[in-house]
C-alpha cells in the first residue's frame, strides 16, 4: 500500500469517526404512551366506580394524539354516552385540562365561547380529565352517563388512579 493510499484511508477513517461520533448524535424525542393492558384496567375501574355508585356510563380513554385507545360501555348505558365520553376524553387531552374548567370559562367569559366550536369533537361538559404522567399530558379520560358531572368526574378519577397519574383531580 502506498503512502497516498494510507493517507486516503486515514482520512476516511477519521471522517467516519467524526461523523458517527456519539457526541454529534442527537437523541430522538421520546413520547410516553399508554400501555393497552393498563388502559383497559383504568377504563374498567371507571366503569366499576360508577356501577358501585349506581350509574350506567361509558368511559373513553384517548392517547396523546387524541385517538381512541379504549372505550367501554356499561350494560344499560345509553347510546349517547359513547359519544359524550369520547368527546370529553378528546377535549381534556386537546385542551390540556379538565373539561369542566373550560365549560365554566366559556360561560363566564363570553369571548371564550368559541372554544366549544373549535371542532366537532370538542365537548365543554364536565367529566373529562387529562392524563398527566411525569408532567406531560399523554392522553385523556372521559366519562359520560351519570346524572351530573360531579359523578362522571369521580369515575374518571378512578381511572386516573389506576394509571398512577400525577393528578387524579380528586378534590377539584
Amino acid at each position: 500500500m502506498t503512502i497516498k493510499h494510507q493517507i486516503i484511508n486515514a482520512f476516511l477513517i477519521f471522517s467516519i469517526c467524526l461523523i458517527y461520533n456519539p457526541a454529534w448524535a442527537k437523541d430522538w424525542p421520546t413520547q410516553k404512551t399508554l400501555p393497552l393492558d393498563l388502559t383497559i384496567k383504568a377504563a374498567e375501574a371507571a366503569i366499576k366506580q360508577c356501577h358501585d355508585d349506581g350509574f350506567k356510563v361509558s368511559v373513553a380513554i384517548v392517547d396523546h394524539a387524541g385517538l381512541l385507545k379504549v372505550q367501554l360501555k356499561a350494560d344499560g348505558a345509553g347510546p349517547h354516552t359513547l359519544d359524550s365520553s369520547h368527546r370529553k376524553a378528546y377535549t381534556s387531552n386537546s385542551l390540556r385540562g379538565p373539561t369542566q374548567r373550560y365549560a365554566l370559562l366559556a360561560v363566564n367569559k363570553p369571548d371564550l365561547q368559541g372554544l366549544a366550536n373549535m371542532n366537532e369533537r370538542i365537548l365543554l361538559l364536565g367529566g373529562g380529565f387529562p392524563i398527566i404522567i411525569g408532567g406531560e399530558v399523554i392522553g385523556g379520560v372521559g366519562v359520560g352517563g351519570a346524572p351530573g358531572i360531579e359523578f362522571d368526574e369521580v369515575c374518571a378519577s378512578a381511572a386516573l388512579k389506576v394509571l398512577k397519574a400525577d393528578d387524579t383531580f380528586d378534590s377539584k
